[in-house]
């Protein structure tokens, strides 16, 4: 891609400090865009800031997703800083896997309200702007987990599968008005979240942290984890000027284990 393609955007990525929130802010930066880097640890955001090159395209806001009122007024200092925002990557998630009868209801609001929720609200914040201008692109950062179940995180599932159906809702809602709205679905990712789930299966079973790369890696066809670069590509590539007709999608990043 011509690496300005993204001249004069804004972007917002959450959950921006690491892993594909950080592969995607330093494509969309590459690209030419100012990138605002929002996250829950302020001191994360610097370190993700600084390793980008720092300077006055790139911003850090802290904020909790999950609070409407943070969220808001996460935003409106982003647009004050950097400009109205053209480009939301709705990234930030946790994962958290167990039975489906030992999930207990914090467990199940803890990931509707990060995974979903969360991007719910960052939406709303964005889209009047958006409308107004008859352009933008909103790219949800989902998973092969909200394309097929898997055992364990039955509560995971369940919020990825809604950010799927929030976005194919939305795209429907706003597909003439010059706003696509769509998302990524990585399989297993080399990030934080990955580690979290190795360290569990090790803990839980007598399994060594090889053995649970095995059983894990097993799902994707190319018999690989996929990278955080990998899936930056295809957000970077739904945010750019040759993909205005596609809206509402879900594309697999996961080697071919969904098709």
């Amino acid at each position: 891609m011509n690496q300005a393609i993204l001249n004069d955007r804004h972007a917002v990525v959450t959950g921006g400090g690491s892993g594909i929130g950080a592969a995607s802010a330093a494509a969309l930066l590459q690209a030419g865009a100012r990138v605002t880097l929002m996250g829950r640890d302020a001191a994360r955001l610097e370190a993700q800031r600084a390793a980008l090159g720092g300077g006055e395209n790139v911003a850090c806001v802290s904020v909790d997703i999950t609070d409407e009122d943070a969220v808001n007024a996460a935003f409106a200092r982003a647009a004050e800083t950097l400009g109205v925002v053209d480009i939301l990557v709705n990234n930030a998630g946790q994962a958290q896997a167990a039975p489906f009868a030992q999930t207990d209801l914090a467990l199940w609001k803890r990931m509707l309200d990060v995974n979903l929720t969360g991007a719910f609200l960052c939406t709303r914040a964005v889209l009047p702007a958006m409308l107004a201008r008859k352009a933008g692109r909103i790219v949800n950062v989902a998973s092969t987990a909200g394309q097929v179940g898997y055992p364990y995180v039955a509560a995971y599932c369940a919020s990825k599968h809604g950010v799927i159906g929030m976005t194919r809702a939305l795209a429907l809602e706003v597909a003439t008005q010059g706003v696509t709205v769509n998302a990524v679905c990585p399989g297993y990712t080399e990030t934080e979240l990955l580690q979290a789930s190795l360290e569990q299966i090790t803990r839980k079973t007598s399994r060594t942290e090889a053995e649970a790369r095995s059983i894990l890696v097993r799902h994707n066809p190319q018999q690989r984890f996929v990278t955080p670069e990998e899936v930056a590509n295809a957000v970077l590539w739904l945010c750019g000027p040759g993909s205005s007709a596609i809206t509402g999608q879900s594309v697999s990043v996961s080697g071919g284990e969904i098709t």
